[in-house]
């Protein structure tokens, strides 16, 4: 039910989405040098690594770790990217990981491959045993203003407490905390 669910939805939202990403690639690639999608490894359901899509909010000589290792993250966002991550515009492309089954709707967001402890901590509480998701538990609650640790707690209580309500619940309050913008760390 839930992986049905996840296609109808993103299937939907990629209609409704489908001009407004058209007009976020023309302005990414009139903002700066380098491709639209942005590519990274992430780890998935039960620890297998994919590629997950984002639009590409950083200078292209940016290296390739999580936001809070790069020191000065304002350094490298683009123009475009300010808006785009304030806004969570730049997680659109993930509706196309959803529709290929390497993600959900809902579920804890996908570690980066190298987030050794994350994957390890979830792991320890069976986290890693479900698809990640577009947005989850742990982004309502706080989302990058919140611990590693405050994160598994969340994601745990989610993965033992699934259900289509809960889901419904969570993508209606990512809703508003996406207009928000609360939780957003941009440097």
């Amino acid at each position: 039910m839930k992986r049905l669910f996840d296609i109808l939805l993103s299937a939907m939202a990629l209609i409704i989405f489908c001009i407004p990403m058209l007009i976020i690639s023309i302005w990414i690639k009139l903002d700066s040098s380098g491709p639209i999608i942005f590519k990274q490894k992430r780890s998935g359901k039960d620890k297998e690594i994919f590629e997950i899509y984002k639009f590409r909010t950083m200078r292209i000589d940016t290296p390739n770790v999580s936001t809070e290792l790069l020191g000065n993250p304002t350094a490298y966002i683009t123009k475009s990217g300010h808006f785009l991550r304030k806004t969570s515009l730049d997680e659109l492309p993930q509706l196309f990981n959803i529709l290929k089954g390497d993600m959900s709707i809902v579920g804890p967001r996908p570690a980066l491959y190298n987030q050794y402890n994350l994957i390890e901590m979830r792991d320890k509480v069976n986290v890693n045993s479900i698809r990640p998701g577009l947005t989850g538990y742990a982004q309502i609650m706080g989302r990058d203003a919140i611990s590693d640790i405050e994160k598994v707690l969340h994601d745990q209580y989610y993965t033992t407490n699934q259900s289509l309500l809960f889901d419904i619940k969570i993508i209606w309050a990512t809703f508003f905390s996406v207009i928000k913008s609360e939780g957003v760390r941009m440097k």
